[in-house]
């Protein structure tokens, strides 16, 4: 049955985006929106496609993140990328990451939380989740804890940047302000590392080279930007949105108090369910077939990850929340050979995943061990908003206050 295309600017859309999705899978897998002027694609197929095959480039991140950010990595292809890649990867995984900055993580998590567990309540978005990936990140950085409000109120302008699909000048000009302010305040730093680094990963990329290639100094400013940016915004949305997803499912919720090992099946499925990331642009490199239609070359794709992930041909009950399912794998959720698309796929799989992973781990297993009777605040409706990225707007909550 023929149904009239959803808009993916509409306020429907917004309210309710896996309606949506369902529609644009079933009649329009392939569908040209004007307000954007891109092709939108839906179904598991062909978003993994666009992701994996060399022909889908990362070309539109010219317009839509070196504005804000500056030239980074993930505009980068052939030897360019693999080399920047290589120089920033080792300190996202193995023992920089356990060793380093594992301390970090549990350090900042346990901060947070001991701010308000003898209050009974608090509300894990604005308490929690949207200020522990970005104050990790700064730490990590070894940047002054003094300015962790600052680097908020950055991430905030910038995310508000990067998901202006409407083109608010007001958004856009806050985001531009922000890339000054953020570039006058880290590239003395830089200067001052190289001359004394220090155990900190600012001082890592500084030193970092391959093949007598080093990261220039606007190089590592806009990795640190991006990495503030696209490191807090995803965690933050996941861990409110997977801690949610577990107290709406009590059962899972027991199983994982129970077993902390599940934590990782549990963020591979939010994931899957509800991903902090709904969209992903490339861009044609060449004429093409895909969603059974033409594609011209040049043209921007808008890669829906929220209704691949929904995908009934990929997923059995794709609606259903269920930290066991058989069709979705933690053991490779955090790797290039993911079976699902949050964290993209192909060469410009999320540098970061292993420290999404290693910061949710921490941040789900301290809030559970010192909340043992959480529960959502009792009328309380947390919903979901945004359409680039999507999380909970608020998560109230409420527990036996600590002694």
């Amino acid at each position: 049955m023929y149904r009239e295309a959803p808009d993916i600017l509409s306020p429907e859309f917004a309210a309710d985006p896996y309606s949506a999705y369902r529609v644009l899978r079933d009649d329009f897998p392939l569908l040209h929106h004007e307000a954007t002027q891109s092709y939108v694609i839906s179904r598991y197929e062909d978003v993994e496609r666009a992701f994996k095959d060399p022909v889908f480039t990362t070309d539109n991140y010219d317009w839509q993140l070196e504005p804000v950010h500056g030239r980074t990595i993930l505009q980068m292809s052939g030897r360019e990328h693999a080399v920047r890649r290589a120089l920033v990867a080792p300190a996202f995984r193995g023992n920089t990451l356990e060793q380093s900055f594992l301390p970090v993580i549990e350090r900042n998590a346990r901060e947070l939380i001991d701010a308000f567990r003898g209050a009974g309540s608090a509300d894990l978005v604005a308490d929690f989740a949207t200020r522990f990936p970005v104050n990790v990140i700064a730490d990590m950085l070894g940047l002054d804890r003094a300015d962790h409000d600052r680097f908020h109120r950055w991430y905030t302008a910038i995310i508000g940047f990067l998901g202006n699909l409407a083109q608010d000048p007001d958004v856009a000009a806050a985001g531009l302000r922000t890339r000054d302010e953020f570039a006058a305040y880290l590239l003395p730093i830089i200067r001052e590392r190289r001359d004394h680094p220090g155990d900190d990963l600012l001082s890592t990329l500084c030193a970092a080279e391959i093949d007598g290639t080093r990261m220039s100094d606007e190089d590592i400013k806009a990795f640190c930007s991006l990495l503030l940016t696209a490191g807090g915004d995803t965690t933050d949305k996941a861990i409110s949105s997977l801690v949610h997803n577990l107290l709406r499912h009590p059962e899972q919720l027991a199983a994982v108090r129970a077993d902390h090992s599940l934590i990782p099946r549990a963020f591979a499925e939010t994931l899957r369910y509800t991903p902090p990331v709904h969209m992903i642009m490339r861009q044609a490199a060449e004429d093409l077939t895909i969603g059974g239609g033409r594609v011209p070359k040049g043209a921007t794709l808008t890669c829906l990850i929220g209704a691949a992930g929904r995908d009934e041909r990929r997923y059995a009950a794709p609606d259903v929340f269920d930290i066991h399912r058989t069709d979705l794998s933690a053991t490779t959720a955090f790797s290039a050979a993911a079976d699902h698309l949050a964290f993209a796929l192909g060469r410009h799989f999320c540098v970061g995943a292993l420290l999404a992973k290693a910061e949710i781990e921490v941040g789900v297993a301290q809030l559970l061990d010192a909340l043992p009777d959480l529960a959502v605040e009792p009328g309380a409706r947390p919903r979901e908003r945004g359409v680039f990225t999507r999380g909970l707007d608020a998560l109230p909550v409420r527990f036996t206050p600590a002694d």
